[in-house]
């Protein structure tokens, strides 16, 4: 069998302390010289869709397994299922393995690379007697194959002759049968106690274009019989995935038996990452954007790297949250809490904090001169001194959230309200006179007076309990916010995803923005004073600005470590 990546490390792994039982798994083989110190992993998505947040998991473990031990990573995609797989899932899942921080060894590789050996290697199996064609249908297979309790039962075309075998199996390859009309199977045990291992199907047949092949093949190889010959040929040392291939791993091996090199890939099972509120499936996520629910596969509500990038998550805190959950054995839910504790923590000391009005009502103040503009000075980030200060225009109509002001307050509501005072963060202490409604009721205007000798920085000394941010009228910049929450219902429990939808998972606000955010550009990171973190969309142009919100500012993850 030929090799491919010949640009191997050729260095010994230095010693890595392990952190998780992955790590002690392959500093055990380093000791014992199973491949020579060498470590070599691999991150092999299908391209039938956009990676999730659990995708990237997996990337920082296989990616960060072969940077510890100075060993390579390899991205492979697994594109052995025609029917669902297409170039743009290819480009977006190396953009999301490039956009966290990784660079995998070479050029991409691709399971249809090795699309001949595989067919020659599945020939090899037929001549050993370890394969056969099989006319059953997939519901007769499936009916055959027995259950925990019961063992399956033999196919009637199991005891071909290895003559026949070939030749159906090459009929197949030429597309002389229609889809599911034959398939080839692995010859083990239609009483193994484990199912997976009872005659498995090998390759089956699909008359349908390859994104890279075309038409030039008719039949492809199943993932279990494709996977580990690709980790073969590639001389991976170290099969890492999910948990649920734990009861595969016999079979891994069963392939590889007669592979025609003694080193052989090793699979290794971790748990796989579930969290609180969000869809982990790309079958589902798939259902979402298909029913229109969703904006695309980088909705700002979707938990792909794709969404999530475009909600405003950064790489590093999408990396430390990775980290913080650490490898597991055994299955279980991570509350999405901690994701917004990383997003926080990455933010806090590099976001610039500028005030934004998310649902305006505007303020007159009576007594300030008409037509008179000054400017206040504001911290950038009042956590990072490095960030320096700005200066923000103050005048005589303002606009301040309209949840800071209560017409009859309840107890311990210390913001704005009838004849009470309150200071404005930046410049002066005001206090509300009276307002204005319109016909239905709702506040209009908020007129007040200011005390002169207030301004913030000139040595006042007079205290009041509520501090609000605003934004002056005749400068401030009109902005669509959009505040997205979660996809699902609170009481979802993910079964009905579809009816479970959450309608009130974007809310658009028409806002009120510093003169600043003018000049904002995609990507760009802000804590909006007393709000939340924002990010600038995509769809945002210098005279229509858009945000996302990431993250409100209330930190319900790390209050629980406090208790």
């Amino acid at each position: 069998m030929s090799e491919v990546n010949e640009n191997l490390a050729t260095e010994t792994a230095e010693e890595v302390v392990a952190v998780n039982f992955i790590e002690a798994e392959i500093n055990k083989d380093n000791e014992e010289g199973v491949y020579g110190g060498r470590v070599h992993t691999r991150f092999p998505p299908e391209p039938n869709g956009y990676l999730h947040i659990g995708h990237a998991k997996s990337i920082c473990l296989n990616f960060g397994l072969g940077q510890a031990y100075k060993g390579l990573t390899n991205l492979r995609f697994d594109d052995t299922n025609p029917e669902k797989e297409d170039v743009e899932y290819v480009n977006s899942i190396k953009e999301d393995v490039e956009w966290l921080g990784f660079q995998w060894n070479g050029t991409e590789l691709y399971a249809s690379d090795y699309f001949d050996q595989m067919y020659d290697y599945a020939k090899v199996l037929i001549q050993k007697g370890k394969a056969y064609v099989d006319d059953q249908t997939a519901e007769q297979i499936r009916q055959t194959r027995g259950d925990f309790s019961t063992p399956g039962t033999n196919s009637p075309f199991r005891d071909r002759s290895v003559e026949e075998n070939l030749k159906l199996f090459e009929e197949m390859k030429n597309g002389v049968y229609a889809d599911g009309e034959k398939v080839l199977r692995a010859k083990i045990d239609m009483a193994d106690p484990n199912i997976v291992m009872r005659d498995p199907v090998l390759y089956r047949i699909v008359n349908a274009d390859h994104h890279r092949t075309g038409s030039a093949w008719k039949i492809y190889p199943m993932y279990d019989f494709a996977h580990p010959i690709e980790d073969a040929i590639e001389r991976i040392t170290h099969s890492v995935c999910t948990l649920e291939f734990e009861v595969h791993r016999p079979l891994y091996n069963w392939v590889l038996e007669d592979w025609a090199d003694s080193e052989k890939p090793r699979q290794i099972e971790f748990a796989r990452l579930n969290v609180t509120n969000m869809v982990m499936s790309k079958r589902k996520l798939r259902a979402l954007v298909e029913a229109n629910l969703v904006a695309g596969w980088d909705d700002p509500r979707m938990p792909t790297i794709s969404g999530l990038r475009r909600r405003g998550y950064t790489p590093a805190a999408i990396r430390d949250f990775c980290e913080r959950i650490g490898v597991a054995k055994a299955d279980s839910t991570v509350d999405v809490a901690l994701l917004e504790f990383c997003i926080r923590e990455d933010l806090k000391l590099k976001a610039p904090r500028p005030m934004v009005v998310i649902d305006p009502v505007k303020v007159i103040i009576d007594n300030y001169p008409e037509g008179q503009i000054e400017m206040v000075t504001v911290e950038n980030n009042p956590e990072n001194e490095e960030m320096g200060s700005r200066e923000v225009a103050f005048g005589r109509e303002i606009y301040i959230e309209r949840n800071d002001f209560m017409e009859e307050p309840i107890k311990k509501f210390f913001r704005l309200a009838p004849g009470k005072e309150v200071r404005l963060k930046g410049a002066y202490f005001v206090t509300c006179q009276c307002i204005v409604k319109d016909d239905a009721g709702n506040i209009t205007e908020i007129h007040c007076t200011y005390d002169p000798e207030t301004k913030s920085g000139s040595g006042c000394t007079r205290k009041v309990k509520g501090t609000l941010h605003w934004v002056e009228a005749s400068t401030a910049v009109d902005v669509e916010a959009r505040l997205y929450d979660y996809l699902l219902k609170e009481d979802s429990d993910g079964k009905d995803f579809l009816g479970d939808f959450n309608p009130e998972s974007l809310q658009v606000m028409h806002s009120k923005g510093e003169a600043c955010l003018g000049t904002t550009k995609p990507g760009d990171h802000f804590q909006f004073l007393r709000q939340g973190y924002y990010v600038t969309d995509k769809d945002s142009t210098p005279d229509h600005i858009v945000v996302n919100r990431i993250v409100g500012l209330r930190d319900s993850w790390a209050k629980q470590q406090k208790k």
